[in-house]
């Protein structure tokens, strides 16, 4: 009976291995070539929106008691007053009737309207601002309005004893738009403001990524004012003290009055723009999904941000091609793909990368802001003359320019149909932006070339030579900063006429969480689960920390120095040996270590 068992057993045995070679042998047959793999391209996603529903009855009941003001042929309604006030207000701000929602700005309406009527209209406008300056820039567009004022405290007396030698930067906005975005919810943090609740309900005082914002929602449309400040007790870094903010914009808000728009203007669209990209593979482009930053890079050790949303169809930034999406900080650990071709380059998101920046849509409530772009390597001419590095920085979309003069960055506004966004370019010169009249109210178009890539930052040569771009869209909650990457993923294939292929990260077993079963049976791997995300921010090729000790570095030219004269080796070593020394061994001084030594020329 066992000798019988034991032919069964080895036949069985027999029998298997001859099936698995069988099978191997199939799969690998040269004469069953299989088809090309496509793209592995993720799904970017439009923005989600919603649109705003003006009660412009209730904007039109605020300008009834204006004398000045037309009434119908009945005399019970202002039904032409609109008209007749946007006639008047344009004298000041330029196209204010293609505004689709109610325009509050600090201003006098009554007093202006009295002396337009008599012909008599005072040169001095800030008179009508109530001490403010005129906006030095304003924009209307189907998609709302934004402006920008300046107030200089020592024009308006119970502001005088401000001590802030700059100029305050006030930003308006009322948008026809509202986007909707994931993550925490800034308004939570907020706090109401008792003093403005009969005029604005709900208004809410919201201090998030150094911004001081006060919203409200009137005549149905969401409204914010704003100014960047720093909070402390004292300005630092040419900012002004949120405590102060705070007495500038209750300023701002006792003195804001309709000063136009138009129930008929063009609306926004119901729904946001098709994304466009190119049917061809490229063969040079690369690039990680959103989100997956360089290993050990994301705030408070975790990931980035998830989101693979196209906010624009916008042009790239850069008017050339190729150009390498990457960090600028942990530039050695992003090695692309085939380094040895200049031509070929693999792109990685840094938005939510470890920074000092509030950035509510960061996993870590911290990152960088935006993305950073560094340009194609400089060639040598002809006779090993070294090359002058030039690469001309464009305008990514139709839209108005939002700077003053010195100052380093400079946004473009776009008011669109589709979408309601604004971008922020930083480390061209101030002083050459200057010369090229780079400031606020001119309008550019895409493609114009609006500057050149630099290495400004506070100073010449304060960061590396690249292009740092970011991307801002109205909430709720005002402004707020969104990922940019996988817009200018976009933008660079329609730019190059390919699309990018998607670098797929395998994810170690270490990292993976399991999913409980709705049914009881054992744990499933999140990689056999429909819709399931890896973890952020993982690589399997990244070796390890290294675990050398600062006793191992090889001792440098003053320590050898000291021992051939004799005297005892002190053990020096180089600042960037000494900030991995503090970070490994000493805890929180090599965070210190690392902001003393890079500040915000690393941004």
């Amino acid at each position: 009976m066992g000798d019988v068992l034991r032919f069964v057993f080895l036949a069985g045995w027999l029998l298997l291995a001859a099936a698995s070679a069988n099978a191997q042998e199939t799969a690998t047959a040269p004469d069953a070539p299989s088809a090309p793999a496509a793209a592995s391209v993720p799904d970017a996603k439009s923005p989600r929106i919603a649109l705003t529903r003006v009660d412009w009855d209730a904007a039109l009941a605020t300008l009834a008691p204006i004398a000045e003001l037309p009434v119908n042929a009945e005399g019970t309604g202002v039904d032409r007053a609109l008209p007749h006030l946007n006639l008047a207000a344009s004298l000041i701000f330029r196209n204010i009737a293609a505004s689709p929602v109610p325009v509050l700005l600090p201003f006098d309406t009554e007093a202006y309207l009295q002396d337009y009527t008599a012909g008599s209209v005072d040169r001095n406008l800030a008179r009508y601002h109530g001490g403010i300056e005129p906006p030095k820039f304003f924009l209307t567009g189907p998609s709302g309005y934004d402006a920008a004022l300046v107030v200089r405290p020592a024009a308006i007396p119970e502001l005088a004893d401000i001590k802030f030698a700059e100029p305050i930067h006030v930003q308006i906005s009322g948008s026809a738009l509202v986007y909707e975005l994931n993550g925490p919810d800034p308004a939570a943090r907020g706090t109401p403001v008792p003093e403005f609740d009969a005029r604005f309900p709900g208004i809410r005082r919201i201090l998030h990524e150094a911004n001081l914002r006060y919203t409200f929602v009137r005549f149905g449309v969401p409204y914010v004012v704003s100014i960047e400040c720093y909070n402390a007790s004292v300005s630092r870094f040419r900012l002004m003290a949120c405590k102060d903010a705070d007495r500038v914009i209750t300023r701002v808000l006792g003195a804001l009055r309709v000063v136009g728009g138009k129930p008929g203007a063009a609306r926004p669209a119901t729904e946001p723009a098709k994304i466009e990209r190119p049917e061809k593979v490229s063969s040079t482009f690369h690039y990680h999904g959103a989100g997956r930053l360089v290993a050990r890079s994301g705030a408070r050790g975790l990931g980035g941000s998830l989101d693979n949303t196209v906010y624009a169809n916008i042009r790239f930034p850069l008017a050339d091609a190729p150009a390498h999406a990457a960090s600028q900080v942990y530039w050695s650990r992003s090695k692309p793909i085939g380094s040895e071709d200049p031509n070929v380059y693999t792109w990685r998101d840094n938005f939510c990368e470890r920074r000092g920046f509030t950035v509510g849509q960061c996993p870590g409530g911290i990152g960088h802001q935006g993305q950073d772009i560094r340009p194609a390597p400089c060639k040598s001419n002809e006779g090993g003359e070294p090359c002058k590095r030039r690469h001309d920085l464009v305008a990514v979309r139709d839209g108005a320019i939002l700077r003053l003069p010195k100052q380093e960055a400079v946004y473009l506004v776009v008011n669109s149909a589709t979408e309601h966004v604004r971008f922020r370019y930083l480390h061209m010169h101030p002083r050459k932006m200057d010369e090229d009249n780079l400031l606020s109210g001119r309008f550019v178009r895409e493609g114009e070339v609006i500057g050149q890539v630099s290495n400004y930052s506070r100073k010449e040569a304060g960061t590396s030579y690249h292009l740092h771009i970011d991307l801002q869209v109205p909430t709720k909650d005002g402004w707020v900063f969104v990922n940019p990457y996988m817009t200018l993923v976009t933008a660079y294939e329609r730019l190059i006429g390919e699309r990018g292929q998607e670098v797929k990260e395998e994810v170690p077993p270490i990292a993976q969480a399991s999913v409980p079963s709705p049914t009881g049976q054992p744990p499933v791997p999140p990689s056999t689960v429909q819709g399931a995300v890896p973890p952020p921010n993982v690589q399997a090729s990244v070796p390890p920390p290294t675990t050398k000790v600062i006793a191992e570095h090889k001792p440098t030219r003053y320590a050898k120095r000291g021992k051939r004269s004799g005297e005892k080796a002190r053990g020096s070593h180089s600042k960037r040996e000494k900030i991995v020394h503090n970070k490994r061994y000493k805890g929180g001084q090599g965070k210190k270590q690392y902001a003393k030594n890079c500040g915000r020329r690393c941004r």
